[in-house]
């Protein structure tokens, strides 16, 4: 069986970043605990699909993802200083919550769900990184398919029927992350 539309695939891969002879590994997804998705449903880049099309349990795979493919480039106005007050609850602030490297959900004007990594802390303000933590990373992939079959109705109704762990509704408009996550 082939990797196509609403096909239950799964995937072994490593993940590195950077410029040929300068990689560093970032994730890994082992034949034990690999990455599964179900192809076709707006959960995973466009260009990281293209590259697994058509492959077959056992078939390998080695592809570059540059940033226009992948997260876009880093972009320095997503940068952002937001008012230390908004991040009160009941007037005080969690300093288990809110602090430096610490990624938080939140939400802009337009109720539009996003991920943000803590900058910095000042007295009265807090600067929020909204760039993915890929962005401006050219992506090597390297891995095999570990599995591919049928998706049930119940996993595809089920996949559609969730939130994933970015916040991002399956619901109303698919999986569209930008934040990380691999739902």
């Amino acid at each position: 069986m082939k990797i196509s539309p609403n096909k239950y695939v799964s995937l072994a891969y490593d993940l590195s970043v950077g410029e040929e002879g300068d990689l560093e590994l970032m994730e890994q997804a082992t034949t034990e605990k690999p990455l599964e998705f179900i192809f076709g449903t707006n959960c995973m880049l466009e260009a990281f699909e293209n590259n697994i099309e058509g492959l077959a349990e056992g078939d390998k795979f080695s592809f570059v993802l540059t940033p226009d493919q992948a997260y876009g480039d880093y972009d320095d106005s997503k940068i952002i200083d937001l008012a230390k007050n908004i991040f009160e609850i009941d007037g005080k602030i969690d300093e288990a919550m809110l602090f430096e490297g610490n990624t938080l959900p939140m939400m802009d004007a337009s109720g539009n769900r996003l991920m943000g990594s803590i900058v910095s802390i000042s007295d009265n303000t807090v600067s929020m990184d909204f760039n993915h933590p890929l962005a401006g990373e050219v992506l090597h992939f390297t891995g095999s398919v570990v599995g591919v079959r049928e998706a049930s109705a119940e996993e595809i109704a089920a996949l559609f029927s969730q939130q994933c762990s970015c916040g991002c509704d399956h619901a109303e408009n698919g999986c569209d992350c930008a934040s990380g996550c691999s739902c």
